[in-house]
């Protein structure tokens, strides 16, 4: 049997909420609607609500946990903040709204400094997926993923019964009797915040510094892929944060093998134009791949970067864009849906995480087609590309 988990989700971070009826979640007209239209929405069928007002979202969440006993939140596999503090809310909600009590569980590893410096700092009820039996619960939920992405560790055989994403809207994710996917949301916070405020949840400071850092660093200070409703979030969140915990989490104290790998990356990225891309070789966390594309990014003259590293058999790839004409998210799926695993992301991000198995040959013939399939694609001849260290002019 596994280990139970060995924290209620009621204490601590929750102590500020009190339970209520479903009806105590209508509030009045003016909070209707926030969401505002979108992009690639799905047809209006099966368990979608990304058309409805948030009034109407938020009955029918709780309609939906009325009467069950536990509920399980799954974060995406090596969760970032807004997948992290985007579960915390959702729990937080079911809880106080719907007396269900709820559990939150991650596949893969928090790797990043930051985010075990949130999970730390804020105390979050957090629980790794090895500690989790499945069969105590009956009420499902997905956040910041979706079911059809294959990035989250949700058994075949337990299907979703709540999805909530701000990335594109999948098929599948329609199956679930609750998806609120897509539309104008910078972040997945920003639909939970929209959510809590609908349902008049007074927030606590670890809930709310949770919200806002999650909001922060995947908008990147609300400079990437923002929609007004993260910025009203943004603002709403701010005097509520705990600006000492905030500045622990944003400035934590960092390993050798962080440094080792910022050296190493410098070292072997290659610039191909307007593009740069770097073989991070073996990594010691998943979620530094996005960070070293992240940065990459920012080098002078580019429009794209590429990040790729392998750990415990997956490679994981990570795609910037600062063109705001590209779409990362498509661009990675066609890129990479011949090699099985999973994809995703949306205008200026996006990831996948592939099977790297096979001989040393193997995997470096397919590092290679997946470098030349990437450049081809952005419309970039130089394939063999300069290394990053010797560029003795500016780009341009």
């Amino acid at each position: 049997m596994p280990e139970r988990e060995a924290r209620p989700a009621s204490s601590g971070v929750y102590s500020g909420a009190k339970q209520g009826s479903i009806e105590r979640a209508r509030v009045p007209q003016e909070r209707q609607g926030r969401a505002g239209p979108g992009l690639h929405e799905p047809q209006q069928r099966s368990g979608f609500v990304s058309h409805l007002p948030t009034t109407e979202k938020v009955w029918r969440l709780l309609k939906l946990a009325q009467g069950r006993k536990r509920a399980l939140i799954l974060t995406h596999d090596n969760p970032d903040p807004d997948s992290l503090a985007a579960a915390v809310a959702l729990a937080y909600l079911l809880e106080a709204r719907a007396g269900v009590p709820a559990r939150i569980t991650y596949g893969g590893i928090v790797g990043r400094a930051e985010n075990k410096a949130m999970l730390r700092v804020l105390r979050l009820p957090v629980t790794p997926l090895s500690r989790i039996g499945f069969d105590d619960y009956d009420l499902f939920g997905l956040v910041d993923t979706q079911p059809s992405v294959g990035n989250h560790s949700l058994p075949p055989g337990y299907g979703p019964d709540i999805v909530i994403d701000h990335h594109p809207p999948r098929e599948a994710s329609g199956r679930a009797p609750f998806a609120d996917v897509g539309r104008s949301y910078g972040a997945t916070c920003s639909i939970l915040v929209d959510y809590l405020r609908t349902a008049r949840l007074e927030l606590t400071p670890e809930v709310a510094t949770a919200l806002f850092y999650g909001i922060k660093s995947d908008t990147r200070d609300l400079g990437r892929q923002t929609f007004q409703i993260d910025i009203d979030s943004y603002l709403y969140l701010f005097p509520k944060a705990d600006k000492a915990a905030l500045a622990e989490i944003e400035h934590p104290a960092l390993p050798a093998s962080y440094f080792r790998l910022y050296e190493q990356a410098y070292k072997r990225a290659r610039v191909h134009q307007a593009a740069v891309e770097v073989d991070l070789g073996e990594i010691y966390s998943p979620d530094m791949v996005a960070e070293i594309a992240e940065r990459l990014v920012s080098l002078e003259g580019m429009k794209w970067s590429l990040a790729y590293g392998s750990y415990e058999g997956q490679l994981f790839v990570s795609v910037r864009t600062n063109d705001r004409r590209m779409n990362a998210g498509r661009l990675v799926r066609e890129v990479c849906e011949d090699y099985g695993g999973s994809s995703g992301g949306h205008g200026s991000m996006a990831g996948a995480r592939l099977p790297f198995d096979g001989t040393r040959v193997q995997k470096e013939r397919l590092k290679r087609e997946l470098i030349s399939r990437f450049l081809r694609e952005i419309g970039v001849s130089d394939l063999q590309g300069t290394p990053l260290l010797s560029l003795d002019r500016q780009l341009h």
